[in-house]
């Protein structure tokens, strides 16, 4: 019999992408799998349901992975779709385990086998499988042309008959796969760039790219692709050498952010005060609370001479092309589970390893059970 791959469509207001689109749903089936999904999964994607050729349909989310061996989303499902599949299937989702802990116990409880795409180990053998980057390369390139609109002026120097018009500075902070892709699209775009980044191993791709690095002295080189936390002085002695570069920007970029954390505050108000009238930031560390002090996670608001908009889910502004990536991601990941038409996890696997949220009544992943766990103590000490 073969394996039976459910697709739930998204309900999370603003989430357009869909979990696979037709031309995956076709690789699936060569892996031994049959392709189901909720009705209307694709269409806020531009997918219709007559584009999945040989995929059956379902009106609900419960009947859909009631007796389906895996699913997959793009966002955590709900607790009740939780409860309505069946025990030892697996899950293939961004789950966001250290916000969303009622979730986490909920697929433990149920023995549900969780793989949640942002533990993808950042390795070389996993990037086809690495979704934060696959959609924050989509962000990145979504950002400079976000803030264009909102800029009153252009980006590309301009000569006309009565006189030139200068090119726009626009500064990119944070240069990890968001970070760069919105110095390539600036740089486009005619603008003078600047980019900048702890990791001072940063500075070559930047300088690949057209961008000036700004130089601060300081190295924060951390674990995992991240940076690491910095000092009190470093933060002083960044801030300093920063401030500059800020005040003289059309437009600035921000992109730090590390999953179920809160997004590190890069611009101070200060900074902003003394920034260009009609300047623009963009700030896609929204989502943890925002890498600017004022900015409004999901709103566009005005501080000083500065318009700071905090745009949320920005790949799903992009559903089309973000769903094709995602979709693409999960199809790699799948290809290691699935062998011949049957479930074969392999734990020995690192990357299977790496992703594996829970398993068998247990969380695997040790930063979540240990945060849990300390949850849980503080609940007990407030009761």
């Amino acid at each position: 019999m073969a394996i039976k791959i459910a697709v739930l469509k998204e309900t999370k207001p603003g989430e357009k992408r869909v979990a696979v689109v037709p031309t995956v749903a076709a690789g699936l089936e060569r892996l031994g799998a049959s392709v189901n999904l909720q009705a209307g999964a694709g269409r806020a994607a531009t997918f219709a349901d007559e584009a999945y050729k040989d995929a059956s349909f379902y009106d609900t989310a419960s009947g859909l992975v009631a007796d389906a061996d895996i699913v997959l989303a793009v966002q955590p499902p709900t607790v009740e779709v939780l409860r309505a599949m069946k025990v030892g299937s697996v899950l293939v989702s961004f789950i966001y385990s250290q916000t969303n802990p009622s979730l986490v116990a909920e697929l433990r409880d149920r023995h549900v086998t969780a793989l949640a795409m942002e533990l993808i180990p950042r390795i070389g053998r996993a990037q086809s499988m690495d979704a934060l980057s696959s959609q924050a390369a989509l962000a990145g390139y979504y950002a400079p042309l976000l803030g264009a609109v909102h800029m009153p002026r252009i980006l590309p120097m301009m000569t006309t008959a009565v006189g030139s018009l200068r090119a726009a500075r626009v500064l990119v902070m944070g240069l990890g796969v968001a970070g760069l892709s919105a110095l390539a699209t600036a740089h486009r775009l005619g603008a003078i760039t600047e980019g900048y980044d702890v990791r001072p191993e940063t500075k070559e791709q930047a300088q690949s790219l057209g961008a000036k690095f700004v130089e601060t002295g300081i190295d924060a080189r951390g674990e995992g692709g991240y940076a690491r936390e910095l000092t009190v002085d470093e933060k002083e002695r960044v801030q300093k050498a920063l401030s500059q570069h800020i005040a003289e920007a059309d437009m600035i970029i921000t992109t730090a952010s590390v999953p179920g954390r809160p997004s590190p505050k890069l611009i101070s108000a200060a900074q902003i005060s003394a920034m260009r009238p009609g300047s623009v930031i963009v700030d896609l560390g929204a989502e943890g609370g925002g890498n600017c002090e004022g900015t409004k996670p999901g709103e566009t608001v005005t501080v000083g001479p500065a318009t700071i908009l905090g745009p949320l889910n920005v790949p799903s502004a992009l559903a089309q092309h973000a769903s094709e990536l995602y979709a693409k991601n999960l199809l790699n990941l799948i290809g290691l589970i699935v062998k011949d038409g049957a479930l074969k996890l392999d734990f020995q696997d690192e990357v299977i390893a790496g992703a594996t949220l829970t398993h068998a009544g247990e969380i695997r992943n040790k930063v979540v059970r240990e945060s849990l766990q300390a949850g849980k103590s503080l609940e007990a000490e407030n009761a």
